[in-house]
Parts: C-alpha cells; sequence; structure tokens
C-alpha cells in the first residue's frame, strides 16, 4: 500500500475520532443543560418529564436519537429529559387483523379467492422500532405474500380438504421472516375459499351423478339380495305343498286389513287337483 492511501486512511480516521468527541461533549454539554432546566422549572417540569405505560405497553426511550440502555421501560412511571428524549409506545397485546380475498391460480390452474385473518403480538419493543419502520403493516403485507405463495402450490382438492395444514404452513413460513422486527405470529386460519360459479355448477353436477350411481348400484344390490331370498323361500315352499297354502291365507289377511272393497281368494292347489282327479 502506498504512503498516499496511508496518509489519507489516518486522515479519514482521525476526523471520525474528532466527529465522534465532538458529538460526545455535545451531548455531555445538552444533557446538563436539560438537568438544570428540570431543576430551575420543578415542579412544572414534572408534567413534561414524568410519563406513564400501560401495563400492556412497553416505551422505548431514546436520547440524542440514540437508543438508551436498559431496554424498553414499563409499565409504570418513567422520566424523561425534556428536549434531548424522545420516546415511542408499543402495545403487546395480540393484534388480529383480516387478510384482503386473493385471486389465486392454483397448481391445477383453477382461479380461487381466498381469505385469511392472522394473529400476531410483538414480543420485543425495542427490535419492532428499531429493526422495522412500521412493524404491523410489513406484517399485514408480507402475510398477503406469503399466501398467495403458499397456496400457489396447492391443488384444489387439497386447499378445500386440508386448511389446517396450509394454516400452519403459513403460521411458519410467516414467523420466520418477522421473527427479527419482534414480532410473533402467534396463529393464521383461512376463513373462506370462493369459487368461481361455474366450477361451483360443474362440481354439484359432478357429485349429483356419483350420488345417482351410488343409489343404482345399492338399488341393484337390494334386487339382487331380494331375488335370492325370493329364491330360498321357494325352495322352502315347495318342499312342503301345506306351506303354500298358509301364504295364501297370509295373503289374504294382509289384503283385508288394508279395507279394500275387492278381495282375492287364491283357490288351493289341493281342491284342484281334487277335482281333477273326481273328473277323471
Amino acid at each position: 500500500m502506498s504512503s498516499k492511501n496511508l496518509h489519507n486512511i489516518s486522515s479519514t480516521q482521525d476526523q471520525s475520532g474528532d466527529t465522534g468527541c465532538c458529538s460526545s461533549i455535545c451531548a455531555v454539554v445538552l444533557t446538563v443543560l436539560s438537568f438544570i432546566l428540570v431543576v430551575c422549572t420543578f415542579p412544572f417540569s414534572l408534567m413534561f418529564c414524568l410519563k406513564i405505560v400501560q401495563e400492556y405497553e412497553r416505551a422505548v426511550i431514546f436520547r440524542l436519537g440514540r437508543l438508551m440502555s436498559g431496554g424498553a421501560k414499563g409499565p409504570g412511571l418513567f422520566f424523561i429529559l425534556p428536549c434531548i428524549d424522545s420516546y415511542q409506545k408499543v402495545d403487546l397485546r395480540v393484534v388480529s387483523f383480516d387478510v384482503p380475498p386473493q385471486e389465486i391460480l392454483t397448481k391445477d390452474s383453477v382461479t380461487v379467492a381466498v381469505d385469511a385473518v392472522v394473529y400476531y403480538k410483538i414480543y420485543n419493543a425495542t427490535m419492532s422500532v428499531t429493526n422495522v419502520e412500521n412493524a404491523s403493516n410489513s406484517t399485514r403485507l408480507l402475510a398477503q405474500t406469503t399466501l398467495r405463495n403458499i397456496l400457489g402450490t396447492r391443488s384444489l382438492s387439497e386447499i378445500l380438504s386440508e386448511r389446517e395444514t396450509i394454516s400452519h404452513a403459513i403460521q411458519t413460513n410467516l414467523d420466520e421472516p418477522t421473527d427479527p422486527w419482534g414480532v410473533r405470529v402467534e396463529r393464521v386460519e383461512v376463513k373462506d375459499v370462493r369459487l368461481p360459479q361455474n366450477l361451483q355448477r360443474a362440481m354439484a353436477a359432478e357429485a349429483e351423478a356419483a350420488r345417482e350411481a351410488r343409489a343404482k348400484v345399492i338399488a341393484a344390490e337390494g334386487e339382487m339380495n331380494a331375488s335370492r331370498a325370493l329364491k330360498e323361500a321357494a325352495e322352502v315352499i315347495a318342499e312342503s305343498p301345506q306351506a303354500l297354502q298358509l301364504r295364501y291365507l297370509q295373503t289374504l289377511s294382509a289384503i283385508s286389513a288394508e279395507k279394500n272393497s275387492t278381495i282375492i281368494f287364491p283357490l288351493p292347489i289341493s281342491m284342484l287337483n281334487a277335482l281333477k282327479g273326481s273328473s277323471g
């Protein structure tokens, strides 16, 4: 390295060191002046110096643009210096928001509209203020993108039948990039999947055809079982001629119970055989 480059580097370091020293001196002077102002205006200065945050809130304090050590303050009472301190409140409660309906092209080339609800909370107030400009808005935008990316790799049948698995996958993919922001995604739920009207009619027709096919199969199986039972009954009746006469009487009893005006009484076969024998 040439002597000229070494001289430039040393000059830059000297300038940065001088700047840091001057800023430190200015910070000390301003802090001392702020303390003097608080003492001189006491007790009226307490209205500007004492702040309160709720149990579910934390205050991130900056002094002369730098984050104060010790992390976020709260809950309860804390003290700031006027003119040089600024603070920002952060809500640590669980927040829910609706993901707007997203038009998604599924893996099997079907367009569906899907909306979801996301529950998240800020677990680190300092990170949510210093690492991202707007943690809430960033989480909402990321949720929309993640929902489209996850559902774009699934087929329509998977979206309709595996909602719990899809919700868990979306939560995992959301929680990883939001962790440096101090945000933890608690839960994700797919609310509704809306299909096009023509696709709904096609699926309804398909389901109706499937039900009719199953009904015809069940009816055919019933007729086959009934025919087998009738065959077995005929074989049993054929072994005893008196059983057929008893069956005739049962049929007559069933017809008379219905109170019909016309009753058909079958003539016993044995009587016909007797008449045939006498005529011969």
